[in-house]
């Protein structure tokens, strides 16, 4: 298997804003070309789209919650890239509040549907097209997707979202067994809190003291953090990491 450490077609999904972004500049930077999936922030993405380095990047709009729409992306995507991508970055979630005492059923329902839909559905429909792609090409890949900390410590006013990461943990798993005979690596990252533009405001006064608290290093992580590590779990020399899920909270919360 003959995996380019640069040059790639590299998908990441939820790019237009926060993570996505930083993930796709860093890909960018390696000198990768990045397909910028947006679901409906268009002018957000576009702004991406234009603060990546380098050429060949393309924008791809699609609702990845409906199936026949992650086809769509993929292959929307493939065609823009001119090929199946090299690496897929599942980064794509919803996190909407609904703590089960002040939630209705009617709600809670919806909301946890809204969740495994685009949390744990979109990411499985997309890890089976890239990895086809990737399997009928013979030149290896990767897939790393975006876990949560809030897998292993819970989340009570968001338990869905928690359910969900914890269930997108045990698919890269799996997968990584099943795919690495095809020279396919799959990795999972499980990030605490980090900083991005959507949670700033709660960086500031009493909440914000309380989450640089959780870590040790009296701080909050950042994107551009996270983002590296997904570059590397994506790159050649990270084969042997397959199957890992990659903690990255600054040692707030440890596992054994």
């Amino acid at each position: 298997m003959n995996l380019p450490a640069t040059g790639r077609r590299v998908l990441i999904s939820g790019a237009s804003r926060g993570l996505g972004r930083a993930l796709a500049q860093a890909f960018a930077d390696n000198g990768d070309r990045v397909a910028v999936h947006f679901g409906s922030r268009e002018e957000e993405a576009r702004a991406t789209l234009a603060s990546l380095a380098g050429e060949g990047h393309v924008l791809v709009g699609g609702d990845l919650s409906d199936p026949a729409g992650a086809a769509d992306v993929a292959g929307r995507a493939a065609a823009a890239l001119g090929g199946s991508p090299d690496v897929l970055v599942n980064n794509a979630a919803v996190n909407l509040p609904h703590p089960l005492a002040d939630t209705s059923y009617e709600d809670w329902a919806a909301l946890w549907q809204r969740h495994v839909s685009v949390n744990l559905l979109a990411t499985a429909n997309l890890s089976h097209l890239a990895a086809r792609g990737m399997i009928d090409r013979g030149t290896g890949g990767r897939i790393v997707n975006i876990g949560s900390r809030g897998a292993f410590r819970g989340e009570p006013d968001h338990p869905a979202y928690g359910a969900t990461k914890a269930a997108v943990h045990a698919l890269g798993q799996s997968l990584a067994v099943s795919l690495a005979p095809y020279g396919i690596a799959v990795a999972s990252v499980a990030p605490g809190f980090f900083g991005t533009e959507r949670v700033a405001h709660r960086l500031s006064g009493e909440e914000g003291a309380a989450i640089r608290a959780q870590s040790p290093f009296g701080r909050a992580g950042t994107a551009q953090e996270i983002a590296a590590a997904v570059l590397w779990l994506a790159s050649p020399v990270a084969e042997w990491a397959s199957g890992t899920v990659l903690d990255l909270n600054g040692a707030s919360h440890l596992r054994t």
